[in-house]
């Protein structure tokens, strides 16, 4: 059996993570008030504690508003707090896998991102998170970098659990329809992650499940799939919203990577959707 340690597990993320983990991986998973990651001194004790082969970091400062609005906590968490987890890895010798976002990319590309696009983040969470993916490349050689984008999971509020709310309240729903991406669950990457481990994967990679929308056409679907009648989705544009953070327009990720080396290949955000609500229904 291989220990895996994972940081954030109390998140969205990470408590899908420690979901669908099986044999051969032994999980054990820490919540922000177990482990405080911007704690130098705790993060490499507790890491050394554990000796893990494997640390999955999910842990991070997620509110991409409140990061513009405050990036020393923002700096803190997902840079500085990165840079002592993949000082601890390296210490101990376990092997990294450190959660990244598309926000690394600008969005201006019409195109899916590779793995080796130019980066150019244009908020300061995807500064921040690139720094935190800097920190793991330069530190370690075992590594994994896993980018994914626009996540809907259990376990932490989320863009499709907002449109129910809102959509059976029956309040009128203003979405942008302007910012592209792939919709992406996270029991589906967290799977992914765990097959990307299986294979002795090194590097980064994308990771989201397949075709784009927009976060209208994202609201639309929710809406369809959950059969609320009545409920009113009108298509705004990025300016309209008040927001302190600029959003990439489109920053579909390329995951062609993760299928050729593992063979994998995701399903649609749609089939994922469905999975997600009728499993709600069904608990």
């Amino acid at each position: 059996m291989q220990r895996v340690l994972v940081l954030g597990a109390k998140g969205m993320v990470g408590s899908a993570l420690t979901g669908v983990a099986s044999p051969p991986f032994d999980v054990i998973g820490l919540g922000h008030g177990e482990l405080d990651i911007t704690a130098e001194s705790e993060t490499f004790r507790t890491i050394q504690e554990i000796r893990p082969r494997i640390v999955i970091h999910a842990a991070a400062y997620t509110d991409v508003d409140g990061c513009e609005e405050n990036p020393e906590r923002a700096f803190n968490t997902n840079s500085q707090g990165t840079l002592f987890v993949a000082q601890a890895c390296r210490r101990v010798g376990a092997r990294l896998v450190y959660l990244s976002t598309d926000y690394v990319f600008d969005g201006k590309c019409p195109k899916p991102y590779g793995e080796e696009a130019r980066v150019n983040p244009i908020s300061v969470y995807g500064r921040v998170k690139l720094e935190g993916e800097r920190h793991v490349q330069r530190l370690l050689e075992a590594f994994v970098i896993v980018r994914t984008q626009w996540l809907f999971g259990e376990g932490g509020r989320n863009f499709v659990d907002t449109i129910m709310d809102l959509a059976k309240a029956g309040k009128p729903l203003k979405i942008v329809q302007d910012q592209i991406g792939s919709p992406t669950y996270t029991v589906d990457l967290s799977q992914a992650i765990f097959r990307l481990l299986e294979k002795g994967c090194h590097g980064i990679f994308h990771v989201a499940n397949r075709t784009s929308c927009s976060w209208y056409d994202l609201a639309r679907e929710v809406v369809r799939v959950s059969g609320i009648s009545g409920a009113e989705i009108i298509p705004i544009q990025s300016v309209d919203l008040d927001r302190s953070a600029p959003r990439p327009e489109h920053s579909v990720l390329d995951c062609e990577k993760l299928t050729r080396e593992t063979g994998l290949r995701m399903r649609t955000w749609q089939e994922a959707l469905r999975a997600f609500i009728e499993g709600r229904e069904m608990s």
